[in-house]
């Protein structure tokens, strides 16, 4: 099935969606995207059903065939402080605040959402496998997470960032039980390991 381009023809819409909800280390990042009206590429899908190579081949493509992207991370201490979902949908209008154009419609996966600069929102469910300009933003929130955990696993190796991304693996686990937690650790997502 074809993602929908747009949710409304007359409004400049922006997407946005979020990675890193369910990690326990790492930041939240999110994007937004403002389509162009001729973008057309229809390997663009949530980012959750891509491989990593595919992905990242979409990266430049995406960046470099829309009007306008952001992207934006909130850290750990951010998301132990606010918890998971706020610091969420703050990562979104920290992606929105730094688009240079300012849309219309905000579209938004998932089912929740604070009102942002007085701009009409639309909450999607699935959005990321039903908006185009959705499953950009997940691609390139993904893929900059990805790039970072990989980053960060040089730091800390033994946790297994570089293919678990922080997500709750049994190697990750384990790690955090025979090494305790790091500073890019989330404090408020507690497992038995201390």
């Amino acid at each position: 099935m074809d993602l929908l381009k747009s949710w409304s023809e007359s409004y400049i819409e922006a997407g946005c969606d979020e990675v890193g909800r369910g990690c326990l280390s790492g930041p939240v990042v999110a994007a937004a995207v403002v389509l162009d009206h001729s973008f057309s590429q229809s390997l663009v899908n949530d980012s959750k059903k891509l491989n990593f190579k595919t992905r990242m081949d979409l990266d430049n493509y995406i960046k470099d065939n829309v009007q306008d992207y952001a992207i934006a991370e909130l850290p750990p201490d951010f998301i132990d402080l606010h918890n998971i979902l706020n610091a969420s949908i703050h990562a979104m209008h920290k992606a929105l605040d730094k688009l240079t154009i300012r849309p219309e419609l905000i579209l938004v996966d998932g089912n929740k959402f604070h009102p942002y600069n007085y701009i009409p929102h639309q909450c999607i469910i699935k959005g990321d496998s039903k908006m185009l300009s959705i499953a950009a933003a997940s691609i390139l929130a993904k893929n900059y997470r990805d790039r970072l955990m990989i980053n960060l696993h040089d730091e800390f190796p033994e946790y297994g960032w570089d293919t678990n991304f922080g997500y709750a693996t049994k190697k990750h686990q384990n790690a955090l039980i025979k090494f305790g937690p790091t500073r890019y650790h989330r404090q408020s997502f507690r497992l038995k390991y201390d």
